[in-house]
């Protein structure tokens, strides 16, 4: 499937979340949402992320919207992010079918490049403790994306990161979720 690009109708995306609910994206029309999409539950960049993004938040206005969709199964993602008590919605993608629907890249090979653009990160990674628990070279060449909608549903910018480490700034989404 093609990636998305700005003017983009937002995906249909209907997915369970670690809290039990069913988190169907069609019902935030009106809202601005963050949304992203991460890659397993174990990774160690996405679990930094979700660390950098949690203490940030009290930066978010009170109403935000953020969503960040894993490769993972529900149990196995409900375990791993309980120690990060994340404010926002997480759920999981277990056919890999929204990734897919949504332009989701692979690249085994950017991947491994990003401890080498981005040496603190990594060495940050391995200081917090976070370890990737899979093999599986399909979860791990899995490249994140992060995506803004606007209130009135459309794709306001689409971000297709380089490797794990390339991410939209927390502060473009913050001024974003801020109105600007």
């Amino acid at each position: 499937m093609p990636q998305l690009v700005v003017g983009d109708d937002a995906p249909s995306i209907v997915l369970p979340a670690i809290d039990g609910s069913t988190f169907d994206l069609s019902a935030y029309k009106g809202k601005r949402v963050i949304l992203t999409f991460f890659r397993f539950e174990s990774c160690p960049f996405c679990n930094l992320r979700i660390h950098r993004l949690v203490k940030r938040w009290g930066e978010f206005p009170e109403d935000t919207v953020m969503v960040g969709i894993f490769d993972a199964n529900i149990t196995n993602l409900s375990k791993k992010m309980k120690k990060h008590n994340v404010p926002f919605t997480l759920v999981a993608d277990e056919t890999y079918e929204h990734f897919l629907n949504s332009g989701v890249r692979k690249s085994l090979l950017r991947v491994m490049l990003a401890p080498l653009r981005a040496p603190l990160t990594f060495l940050e990674t391995l200081v917090k403790g976070y370890v990737p628990m899979t093999l599986s070279p399909s979860k791990l060449s899995t490249l994140p994306v992060d995506i803004l909608i606007g209130a009135d549903g459309k794709v306001v910018e689409a971000h297709y990161c380089k490797d794990t480490v390339d991410h939209m700034p927390i502060d473009k989404m913050v001024s974003f979720a801020q109105g600007n």
